[in-house]
């Protein structure tokens, strides 16, 4: 009797490295947050949300971590995979992660997050995931440049060295040394000077309420804000704003 080719997925967390161990099906680890190390037929590498890694069946591999870490875990058979994708997976184990293929892992860590996944669903999503894996990613510009975009819309998140570093999958000595050649400034320089004027912003032109307004920009609370604020400009945000109102009624 006939069998369906395996094909499952599950969110899983990894501690300390144990001994190889092989199965008779491939793998795609597809990481949600945090970092792990993974070796795989003694290639090593660490993967993050920009670079996942394909373990070909038979293939013996470890993996292991030191921190928090949730990862996909795509268990399929080989004869799911195209073989020109399933060659160019065994060539280069090690994948960076177009902005589609991450929206896509994110979208299947959701869902999983809320329930199961009905078989349908991941019949349609595996080819779409395999599609946005084979596409080489565009080199962008700046090194600093998804790092950037990720972190503007998003600044009431509690943002740190490591956490910028961690999205740009890079080292923290290197992050500091690409704001440094880049931006002539460091990531907490660079962080503050962007909360502030996005603050600003709001006092001027919105009626958002300071607590709201320091809420929404990372502050650890009005206080902070309102620190922050007085030796940048001088002035409490209660005063900057009644200001740049004054400012702009008088403006012709």
């Amino acid at each position: 009797m006939s069998t369906s080719p395996r094909l499952s997925i599950d969110v899983r967390s990894y501690g300390a490295a144990h001994s190889a161990h092989r199965h008779d099906f491939a793998q795609l680890v597809l990481p949600l947050n945090g970092a792990l190390e993974i070796d795989i037929a003694g290639k090593g590498g660490r993967l993050g949300p920009c670079r996942a890694a394909f373990v070909e069946a038979g293939s013996p591999h470890t993996q292991g971590s030191e921190g928090p870490n949730r990862s996909l875990i795509l268990d399929l058979d080989p004869v799911l995979l195209e073989p020109a994708v399933g060659d160019r997976l065994i060539r280069h184990p090690f994948v960076a992660l177009t902005p589609v293929a991450g929206k896509l892992i994110d979208y299947m860590g959701l869902m999983l997050g809320s329930g199961s996944v009905s078989a349908d669903t991941l019949r349609l999503w595996v080819p779409l995931l395999l599609d946005a894996l084979a596409e080489e990613p565009a080199r962008p510009r700046s090194r600093l440049g998804t790092l950037l975009a990720a972190v503007e819309p998003d600044l009431a998140k509690p943002w740190t060295a490591e956490t910028m570093a961690e999205r740009a999958c890079v080292s923290v000595s290197r992050l500091h040394a690409l704001f440094r050649a880049e931006l002539d400034t460091t990531p907490r320089a660079w962080l503050a000077e962007v909360r502030l004027k996005r603050a600003c912003e709001w006092l001027a032109r919105s009626d958002l309420s300071i607590a709201e307004i320091a809420y929404r920009t990372g502050y650890a609370d009005q206080s902070a804000f309102t620190r922050a604020m007085r030796r940048a400009t001088g002035l409490t945000p209660a005063a900057y704003r009644r200001q740049s109102r004054e400012t702009r009624h008088k403006s012709p």
